[in-house]
This record gives structure tokens, C-alpha cells and sequence, in this order.
């Protein structure tokens, strides 16, 4: 791999203009297609064959009245009045009239008529139903339907929305994130020690990542995708966009520091060596993005598809548009001032790596319990782990989501905002006995424990179909309400013995049929994941025992993670300090997405980090000082990629969408510990205590591994022969002539 790689990127610097220019081309086009013919997201998370989405089919096909998305606009009177007044109730149904004219409406009811008010006639809502589902609902209708509510606040009444049609769509680019931007050029400019080299990584990844990002968006035109696959391509590409190029730019000014080293020949070993580690570093973080895919759900897969093509691209930028880029730049990357420096001084980069790889490697069973015993506390609290999605009551305080949320439980109880709905297929059902199976069921469901009203059910025009809201004591994110869906589901005998058919569906049932899902497929995923670890590690570094120290490295790292996730998100602590507005489950695909890419990032730290030790051990064959020498070599860069990770995830916590907010921290967090707990320290701990074993592999395996290189080790002969040839085609022409 390193020769080819060597190879490759001397092709690129000769060809720097038209490497450069491709890119740049290769950037607008896409960039057109993005802008000009994307499609629409959705905010929907279905999953087929889950029982609330099946029940969803069966309404659209058979009472596609009840299908449509709904906006439910929640009227509140001041303290003191009521709905119910003559000026305060004329003003409320003009504004319901306007609405009916919007275009897409298809039925509007009324809080007096169908008695949707509180006790105390303050609080009321209306279910404005639109004839087409919800992720099809436009902006433009949603404003148009926030415009007809003028009279009523006019009026004096506050007016807010909630429902399916109302969801709010992920944006970034705020503030938040662009100081994680800036923050990540600070950490370059410290690690590199130049401000154009610091510039440089960041220009490549937002190349790569416009691009990425761009092709998501144009590929929306065609697959069915949520709008939370934009800001992870966004999140990873930028990510690792940046740390790649940084290794490579990082390995080249080392190498620059010899004044007679040749700046092609730099770049080339850089591309190599480095390069080597990003494009076997890339394909895990890749294959594990991809693998996303095994868990059978699409708007998943589709998610790590995108993310994973986004990586694709910053490895492909990394060895071919920024050799191109130092191609440019020249003599100006040269370290000039280390030149004059003594020879003790010029140790001094890597003096902090040295220390560090000392204090750990001295006392190594000592650091690996207290590191192990550390992140298992930190991951105590995942045992609590409870899985959904994010309720309005999740969003921002001053949205108008969270608003309606708050008063629907002011006025009706908290388990309104959990309606379920009971939908019964009759159509098996003898004609003269669907009432009376519609009537036991709703009498059934309303005598359980946990429900406080079932609604009379609403059935489409031949009878086939019935529907019952049952009404929940608890809401959305509680553990009792996850409880009651489970019990209200037992019923379901009893209809289908009347030949009958029950699904119990809504919002809130799909948000427990999601986590099901994906809980019953995170076993098998982590159990892809951590072979495929050992798999990638043996075959990077022809060692048994490196990979299992790493597989086990990733689980303390994911663990510990979860740990911290559950701790701020669902027991509410810090809620404060990150402006969470409220606690609850954490989003059911979060662990799947954060064992996915905190373990392609945690191969990445562990490849560049123990390479340079094996670098060290392949020229010298001392396993003890291979480990403080890797650590002196790339401790330095390690950290700063991954400070570079946290800042841009990080930037992420802020966002105001609850999903994005819980794994960009997660994220952060995740790639803090393993880099500077796991990578940083019990790596080299267990590496002092492994010795020459971490080095070996049985004979058998040791043949059929392939030899990919990744350290560079068989460059310098070929470098020998390159120069011998290049010096004899010189001779050769100079006796021509």
C-alpha cells in the first residue's frame, strides 16, 4: 500500500493544476445539482413492518381521511377568561373558517362542537387534518395556516401548533457550530505551527464536505431520506475531513525539519506513510457507517450510507487534493526556524508525547485498572438506558412545539400529548357484529389501569375500519405509557377472534415500536462491528493481541459514552448548562449511530497511534521503547485530531433539535474518552505490559494475512531504487547527447 500510495501522490503534485481544477469542477457540478434538483426530507422515522406503521398503510388505504398529517392548534385565554365567551369564541372559529380555505386542509373541527376543552374552558384545541401526509405538507401551507390565526390572537388569545404536520426541520449552521469551526483552527494553528498550514485542512474538508453534503441533498430527489442524514454527513465529514488532512500536513512538516529533505519526496512519504493510515482509518469508519445497513431499517441505513460516502470523500481529498495543495505551497510548509535549533532542542515536539508514554508505560497494571475501573463508572448509568424519540416536550422552550406541549398538559392532563389510536380492520368481521366489536374493544381499553379516556370510535364510510384515540394518565416519554401500548396490544386476540384485526398506533406507539426495533438489532451490530475490529487491526499490524486490546479499548469508550448520554439527557442533569429543555428517553438510534462512528474514529486514533509504534519496533525490535517512541511521535497530532473531533461535535450540542443535540454530544464525548483515556493511556499501558508478544501471529495466520504496509516500512529501499534508476536514465541521456 505505502509504494502505491508513494507512487501515487508524485503523480499528483506533477499534475497539482489539474488535480486542483477536477476537484474544483467536480465541486460545482454537484454543488448545481444540490441547489438546483433537490428533493424534500422528512422528519418521519418509519420503519415497515412495525405495528404502528402498518397500521398507518391500513389507514390510508382504507381511511385515507384519517391518514393525512395533522396540525393541532391549541387556543389558550388569558388567566381569568374562557374560550367559551361570546367575543373570545367568534374570534377563534373566524380564524378556523380561514383556516379550512388553506390549501391542503381537508377538515378543520371545532373545540365547542366536539367538546376538545379543558375543565376550566381555557385551553382548547383543533385538529387541522391536510389530505396529504405529514412529511408532504409544505412551509408554505404551515404559514398560511399561521396567518389565519390573526383574529384569534387579536383577540387576546395565544395561539400555538403541535402534531405530525407541524414537525420542526433540522437547520445548522448557526453560531454553535461555526465556533466549533473556529476552535478546530485554533487547535491546528497550535499543532501545526503555521497559520497556512492550519488553513489548509480546512479548506480541503469543506471541499470534501460541501461536496458531500451537496450529493445528499441531491440524492433527497430520489430516496426517502430525514433531514438528520444532512447534518451527520455535515458532522462526520467535517470531522474527519479535517483530522485526516492534519496527519498527513502534520507528517510532512516533521520531515521538512531535515533542511535536506526534498519537499516532492515529503509530500510523497507523507501521503505514504500518513495517507496509508487515513485510507485504512477511512475504510473502517466507512464499512462501519455501512454497516448501519444490517439493522434492516431504511431511514438508518440511508443515514449511514450518506455519512459513509461523505468519509469516502475526505479520504479521497486527503491523499490526492491536498498533496496537490503542499505541492503549491512549496518551501513555505518548511519548518524554518527548527533548522537553527540544537539537536536536544529538536526533540522538544515530541517532548510531551515522550513524558506521557513514560508516566503511563511506568506502573502499566496500575494505570489499566484505574482507566478500566474509571469508565465503567462513567458507564453505570447506561444500565437505566431507555430508548424513544424526542416529544415536543424536547423542543426549544420558545418554540411554538414546546408551547402546545405545555399547555395540552395544563389543560388535559400529561398523557394527552401520548394519544394512541386503536385502529380495528373490520373487514373480516361479520357486518351485524362490528358495533358490537368496536363497543367491547373500547370498553376493554378503557378499563385499563393506565388509560384515562377512549374516545367513541370514528369509522370510515362502509364500516370496515374503526378508530379509537385512547388517551393515556402518563405522557409520552414515561416508562408506564411504553408499559400500556404492550397491554393495550393484548387485546388483539380478542378482535381476531371476531376476525377482526388491532393495531394500536400514533406518534407515541411508533416512537416505542422504533426503539424496539432497533434495541433487537443492536446485539448483532455490535457484534459485526467488533469482529470486523479484529479482523482490520490483524491485518494492519499482523498481531493478534493489538486488535482484542483495541476491541475491548472501543467497548469501554462506547460504554462510557452511553453512560454520560443517559446521565445528561435522560436522568436531566446539566439540563441547564446545555439547554435541554427536558429530560427523557434518549433517541432510540443513537447508540446504534454512536457505536457505528465512534468506532471507525477510535480505529483511526488506534492505527496512527500504535503504527508509529510498530514503525519504531520494525527498525529497531525494542517493544518497550517502541511504545514511548510512538507515543513521542504521534502523541502531539493524536490529541489534536481529537480535540479537533470534540470541538466540531461539540459545536453540535447546541443545536436547538433535540436528536442533533444528544448526538453531537454523545459524539464528543465519546471520541474525548477514547482518545485520551482509552488511545492515550491504557493503550500504551497494555502495550508496556503485552511487550514483543503484541507483535506476533501463529505461522498459520501469519501466511495467509496479507502484508499491507501501512507503516512505510519498505519505502526507503524503494526509494534507494528510484533514485539508482532516475540517476541511470540521467547518464543514459547525458551519452545520447
Amino acid at each position: 500500500m505505502a509504494s502505491r500510495l508513494y507512487n501515487w501522490a508524485r503523480w499528483a503534485i506533477r499534475r497539482r493544476g489539474r488535480v486542483v481544477a477536477a476537484w474544483l469542477l467536480l465541486l460545482a457540478v454537484v454543488g448545481g445539482l444540490g441547489i438546483t434538483l433537490h428533493g424534500k426530507v422528512t422528519t418521519e422515522f418509519s420503519v415497515p413492518g412495525i405495528e404502528s406503521q402498518q397500521a398507518q398503510d391500513v389507514l390510508k388505504e382504507k381511511f385515507p381521511q384519517a391518514a393525512g398529517g395533522v396540525a393541532r392548534v391549541v387556543f389558550a385565554a388569558p388567566e381569568g377568561e374562557k374560550l367559551t365567551a361570546p367575543k373570545t369564541s367568534a374570534a377563534m372559529e373566524a380564524s378556523l373558517e380561514q383556516a379550512a380555505r388553506v390549501p391542503g386542509v381537508a377538515d378543520v373541527s371545532d373545540p365547542l362542537k366536539s367538546r376538545t376543552v379543558s375543565a376550566d374552558q381555557r385551553i382548547g384545541y383543533a385538529d387541522v387534518r391536510f389530505g396529504q401526509q405529514a412529511s408532504d405538507v409544505t412551509q408554505e401551507a404551515k404559514d398560511a395556516l399561521s396567518d389565519t390565526m390573526a383574529q384569534a390572537r387579536d383577540a387576546g388569545l395565544e395561539v400555538e401548533f403541535g402534531g405530525s404536520a407541524m414537525e420542526v426541520k433540522t437547520e445548522v449552521g448557526g453560531p454553535a457550530e461555526i465556533v466549533g469551526v473556529v476552535v478546530a483552527f485554533a487547535i491546528l494553528a497550535l499543532a501545526l505551527g503555521s497559520l497556512v498550514a492550519a488553513g489548509l485542512p480546512l479548506l480541503t474538508a469543506l471541499v470534501g464536505v460541501a461536496i458531500g453534503v451537496l450529493g445528499v441533498e441531491f440524492m433527497t430527489r430520489y430516496v426517502e431520506m430525514t433531514s438528520t442524514a444532512t447534518v451527520l454527513a455535515l458532522m462526520i465529514g467535517l470531522a474527519v475531513g479535517i483530522d485526516y488532512a492534519l496527519f498527513i500536513i502534520s507528517r510532512h512538516r516533521e520531515q521538512l525539519a531535515d533542511p535536506d529533505q526534498d519537499v516532492e519526496d515529503s509530500i510523497a512519504r507523507a501521503v505514504a506513510t500518513a495517507g496509508g493510515a487515513v485510507v485504512f482509518a477511512g475504510a473502517t469508519v466507512i464499512i462501519a457507517l455501512a454497516a448501519l445497513a444490517v439493522t434492516g431499517i431504511p431511514f438508518l441505513t440511508v443515514m449511514g450510507l450518506a455519512a459513509a460516502a461523505t468519509v469516502a470523500l475526505a479520504v479521497l481529498v486527503a491523499v490526492s487534493l491536498v498533496p496537490a495543495a503542499l505541492g503549491f505551497l512549496g518551501e513555505r510548509l518548511r519548518p524554518r526556524s527548527r533548522a537553527r535549533r540544537t539537536e536536544g532542542r529538536e526533540r522538544a515536539p515530541g517532548a510531551w508525547g515522550l513524558a506521557w508514554g513514560r508516566a503511563v508505560t511506568r506502573k502499566p497494571l496500575l494505570v489499566l485498572l484505574a482507566g478500566v475501573i474509571g469508565l465503567l463508572a462513567l458507564a453505570a448509568p447506561a444500565r437505566d438506558l431507555r430508548l424513544g424519540l424526542p416529544s415536543n416536550a424536547s423542543q426549544p422552550v420558545d418554540s411554538t412545539q414546546h408551547k402546545s406541549y405545555d399547555l395540552l398538559t395544563d389543560g388535559f392532563g400529561p398523557g394527552f400529548n401520548a394519544t394512541l389510536t386503536a385502529v380495528v380492520d373490520l373487514d373480516g368481521v361479520p357486518a351485524g357484529d362490528r358495533t358490537a366489536t368496536v363497543t367491547g374493544l373500547r370498553t376493554a381499553l378503557a378499563g385499563d389501569r393506565g388509560v384515562a379516556v377512549a374516545a367513541p370510535p370514528v369509522t370510515n364510510a362502509d364500516s370496515t375500519l374503526a378508530v379509537i384515540a385512547v388517551v393515556p394518565k402518563t405522557g409520552p416519554d414515561a416508562q408506564a405509557t411504553t408499559d400500556l401500548v404492550h397491554r393495550l396490544r393484548e387485546n388483539a386476540g380478542t378482535v381476531e377472534k371476531a376476525g377482526g384485526t388491532l393495531y394500536i398506533a400514533g406518534q407515541t406507539a411508533a416512537a416505542i415500536d422504533v426503539a424496539g426495533k432497533l434495541s433487537d438489532a443492536l446485539p448483532l451490530f455490535i457484534a459485526i462491528i467488533v469482529i470486523l475490529a479484529l479482523i482490520l487491526l490483524t491485518i494492519a499490524f499482523r498481531s493478534l493481541l493489538v486488535p482484542v486490546k483495541a476491541a475491548l479499548g472501543f467497548l469501554l469508550s462506547v460504554a462510557a459514552s452511553l453512560g454520560a448520554t443517559v446521565w445528561v439527557f435522560q436522568d436531566g442533569h446539566l439540563n441547564g448548562v446545555l439547554d435541554i429543555p427536558s429530560a427523557g428517553p434518549v433517541t432510540s438510534f443513537l447508540p446504534v449511530l454512536l457505536i457505528g462512528v465512534l468506532f471507525g474514529l477510535a480505529m483511526d486514533y488506534e492505527v496512527f497511534l500504535v503504527s508509529r509504534m510498530r514503525e519504531h519496533y520494525e527498525h529497531t525490535g525494542d517493544a518497550a521503547e517502541a511504545v514511548t517512541q510512538g507515543m513521542a511521535r504521534s502523541g502531539r497530532v493524536v490529541s489534536a485530531a481529537a480535540l479537533i473531533m470534540v470541538a466540531v461535535f461539540g459545536g453540535f450540542v447546541f443545536n436547538h433539535d433535540p436528536i442533533i443535540k444528544s448526538i453531537g454530544f454523545a459524539l464528543a464525548f465519546g471520541v474525548f474518552v477514547d482518545a485520551f483515556v482509552v488511545r492515550m493511556t491504557l493503550v500504551p499501558a497494555a502495550m508496556a505490559l503485552l511487550g514483543r508478544r503484541a507483535w506476533g501471529l501463529p505461522g498459520w495466520l501469519d501466511r495467509v494475512t496479507p502484508d499491507v504496509d501501512i507503516e512505510g516500512a519498505k519505502l526507503p529501499a524503494r526509494a534507494a531504487v528510484e533514485a539508482a534508476e532516475e540517476e541511470e536514465t540521467t547518464r543514459d541521456k547525458a551519452s545520447v547527447h
